[in-house]
């Protein structure tokens, strides 16, 4: 009988070591890599390619390949082709954060070079386009203005528009508006600019000013708006509304007081999104507002600046100091959204619904 206990552990060793397989060490995916890399490039110099991008698609194609032979030698071909989809997956994350890492290194090193404290409290007034000096404040409170006045307009509508939709909505007005809603997500921003240049200015009237830039870029953000604010609250589960009614609490307290709240995060994050959509906007604003060298703090009336029509305009100058001066306002323009998300998330944190054991 104790012959046969001290045999037992023996036994399990003897099947667990029969079930394991090889597996392949930890930096194997460093190695091959490195070893792509090194391969690529010199099958790029090889060839007498210059590109550094046929280098790294040479390198990306050579590191799936090996390591589908290599892992399937160790370890078997099931495990290769999960290793395969693992590979492909960080590729493709590669191959979307390279451009976006360049484009940002390129702004931020030629952006630098005027970026000052004088760049942003001066405007163009007295400066001619092909010499050096001048600043942006002119259109970056142009772009405050006209991007705050369009949230202000498209942001309750797109809400309601969201609530109606998912809390009230499902018969064929329902219908209708989720259809117009996925066709004004896909319409250029020039036709928006159109629209308001033909009922606005010439139908009505009125000149060029922000606020008539303002109304296109609303035009364009309520779709966004709608559609990720209608996706949040659908996400809400139904049981926190059942739970509300059942206390007796009317319909429209419990969107306000338990649906909405719930939902703000990813409300909020719409909404910014929507902002970075129209912030960049050039065409809307080259219709409606026409740009102006002088500081117009007055979005009512007469013509605005903005920062992406700065930057069109200065770079169509061609000159170095306008190029400079083109490529800093695209660095400004880039903060500026950057900070607005930030302000964004910080408030969806703060007011999202605070969560316990």
């Amino acid at each position: 009988m104790s012959h046969a206990i001290q045999d037992r552990p023996v036994t399990t060793v003897k099947r667990a070591s029969s079930l394991s397989s090889a597996r392949l060490p930890r930096w194997s995916p460093i190695a091959i890599a490195a070893g792509s890399i090194a391969a690529g490039i010199g099958i790029g110099l090889g060839a007498g390619w210059h590109s550094k991008v046929q280098w790294g698609m040479i390198a990306a194609l050579l590191f799936v390949l090996t390591t589908y032979a290599v892992t399937t030698k160790v370890e078997g071909s099931r495990q290769a082709k999960d290793r395969v989809a693992t590979s492909l997956v960080w590729v493709c994350f590669i191959l979307a954060v390279v451009p976006l890492l360049s484009l940002a290194w390129v702004t931020i090193s030629k952006g630098m070079e005027v970026l000052d404290p004088y760049f942003l409290g001066h405007s163009m007034n007295g400066v001619l386009d092909a010499e050096a000096g001048g600043g942006v404040y002119h259109a970056l409170l142009g772009t405050i203005e006209q991007v705050a006045i369009a949230t202000v307009i498209a942001a309750p509508i797109g809400l309601l528009t969201a609530v109606y939709l998912v809390e009230y909505g499902g018969g064929k007005l329902a219908q209708a508006v989720t259809f117009f809603v996925d066709v004004m997500t896909g319409i250029p921003s020039i036709v928006a600019g159109l629209f308001i240049l033909a009922t606005w200015n010439l139908m009505l009237g009125f000149g060029p000013s922000g606020f008539a830039g303002a109304m296109a870029l609303a035009i364009l953000m309520m779709p966004v708006v709608v559609r990720s604010t209608e996706e949040m609250l659908k996400l809400v589960p139904n049981e926190l509304r059942e739970a509300s009614l059942a206390l007796g609490i009317p319909k429209w307290r419990t969107i306000l007081k338990v649906v909405l709240p719930t939902a703000i995060g990813g409300i909020t994050t719409g909404v910014m999104l929507a902002v970075a959509r129209i912030t960049g906007e050039t065409a809307p604003v080259l219709l409606l507002v026409f740009g102006t060298k002088l500081i117009n703090p007055n979005p009512f009336e007469g013509a605005q600046s903005s920062l992406p029509l700065y930057v069109y305009e200065q770079y169509a100058v061609g000159t170095d100091a306008a190029v400079s001066r083109a490529w800093a306002a695209a660095l400004v323009l880039i903060a500026f959204v950057m900070i607005l998300n930030l302000v964004a998330r910080g408030i969806a944190r703060w007011k999202a619904p605070k969560t316990g054991r």
